[in-house]
């Protein structure tokens, strides 16, 4: 095992080269004029791939972005991982705010700045270190699927895992794609929170009036959607939409001063909701109100808004089902909208929670490489975002071991401008893929499987 860690050092220079080009191709699937950088950043992951020692590389499309595959066969009774990463990443937003151009690679104390640097091309990386530290020969079966739309919903996901469903089987599935408790410490997550969204739309009049002839009469749109957003929240910021799924969350100590530090709080503003950290952050459901059209300030007059609307987010804690909460959520904007005013609620998308029972020998071998590549015990914890392509593979393949890794920390900020990668680990990353493929594969003369 020594020799491997030695192993992983040795090829992490050429993978972060390898890395950076890929950060420079700008694969933003939701913006159609970059579709074809999506497909050029699919091809250079296939050559990679091919590089690397993979002799069945394909690039596979239905009806979305491509996606690769990339198959190593398992030796005689060995088994098969398979080891997913995306390649596509968010917009980059305001590139005046980022303290670098975001799709090239820059250096700052330790930490590679880009989009995409982290979520999700360092999980590519990560594959890539990991296989060819094993001389291109690991001693399982490895199987790479690169997808090209999870920043969108993953909207082909399904179809694709049906139409290659032999190509893709595998008795243990790594999902690099999440991130650790810190920079020194590793994660192995056990449980995600779902989605759930909808447009509401209010409306009162059928015309605009004049709010001096007609303001303390009749309610204007805009109004009645302030006050109906308002009743989705107690006055301790917790949901209080009725009939929504609760579950637990891991005792983690996560104190005032992290969530300060992690999020960027301001100076006077308090957390909201009750429980601890962990509850709230992993347990518990959240509504937030991610958008509102309405007459702009700029453009505003003295005129009682006939319609108004928003767009409403919710996460669904792991046990609950997605489309019964969109439903509870849906009778509660029909109960609390005020004054008699026309509600339209138009759903959106759903992806449903996860929780995995992170028990068993695959999992302790897991663990053991992540203590001997980080030097620290993996903690078991809770993503408050969405990843609900995980549920998919666990309904394509309901035998598969699910591990879910990934090389962000608290300071990546992904989806946000500035994203980075922290260098370190990417390495540890790398060097526990590494050993967990030896172990997976009868390292010390005995197999996790």
């Amino acid at each position: 095992m020594t020799d491997l860690i030695a192993r992983v050092r040795d090829v992490l220079p050429a993978v972060r080269a390898d890395l950076e080009d890929l950060v420079r191709i700008e694969s933003v699937w939701a913006d159609p004029a970059r579709r074809d950088e999506v497909r050029r950043s699919a091809q250079a992951v296939s050559k990679l791939l091919s590089e690397a020692g993979f002799d069945d590389v394909r690039i596979v499309a239905e009806g979305g972005a491509p996606a690769v595959i990339a198959r190593h066969p398992a030796p005689p009774g060995a088994p098969t991982v398979l080891l997913y990463a995306h390649h596509d990443v968010q917009p980059e937003g305001d590139a005046r705010q980022w303290h670098s151009p975001p799709f090239e690679p820059t250096e700052r104390d330790g930490r590679l700045y880009g989009r995409g640097t982290a979520d999700d091309k360092a999980g590519i990386a990560t594959h890539l270190a990991a296989f060819r530290a094993h001389g291109g020969n690991p001693p399982v079966g490895v199987t790479v699927f690169v997808e090209g739309e999870e920043e969108s919903g993953s909207p082909s996901l399904a179809r694709l895992l049906a139409a290659h469903r032999d190509l893709l089987a595998a008795d243990v599935i790594v999902i690099a794609d999440s991130d650790n408790w810190s920079t020194e410490t590793p994660s192995l997550t056990v449980s995600l929170r779902g989605l759930a969204d909808c447009v509401v739309e209010v409306a009162t009049l059928d015309h605009g009036l004049h709010s001096g002839m007609w303001g303390g009469v009749v309610p204007d749109a805009l109004t009645v959607l302030v006050r109906l957003l308002a009743s989705l929240h107690d006055d301790d910021g917790n949901v209080a939409v009725a009939g929504l799924h609760q579950a637990t969350a891991a005792d983690v100590d996560y104190p005032p001063e992290r969530v300060r530090t992690d999020t960027g709080l301001l100076d006077g503003v308090d957390e909201i909701g009750s429980g601890t950290v962990a509850q709230r952050l992993w347990a518990k459901p959240s509504i937030t109100v991610i958008g509102i059209d309405t007459t702009s300030v700029a453009q505003s007059s003295n005129t009682l808004i006939p319609r108004a609307r928003a767009k409403i987010s919710m996460r669904v804690a792991p046990g609950g089902d997605a489309g019964e909460h969109l439903a509870a959520l849906t009778r509660h904007l029909e109960q609390h909208t005020p004054w008699g005013a026309q509600l339209t609620v138009t759903p959106g998308d759903l992806g449903e929670p996860y929780a995995i029972d992170a028990s068993g020998p695959v999992y302790d071998a897991a663990r053991e490489s992540f203590r001997q590549a980080w030097g620290h015990e993996p903690v078991d914890t809770g993503v408050g975002g969405s990843i609900p392509f995980i549920a998919e593979f666990a309904r394509a393949f309901p035998e598969a071991k699910i591990l879910v890794t990934g090389v962000e920390d608290p300071d990546t900020q992904a989806h946000s401008i500035n994203e980075s990668l922290h260098l370190g680990v990417l390495e540890r990353a790398a060097t526990a893929e590494a050993l967990l493929l030896a172990r997976l594969g009868g390292a010390n003369g005995s197999t996790a499987l």
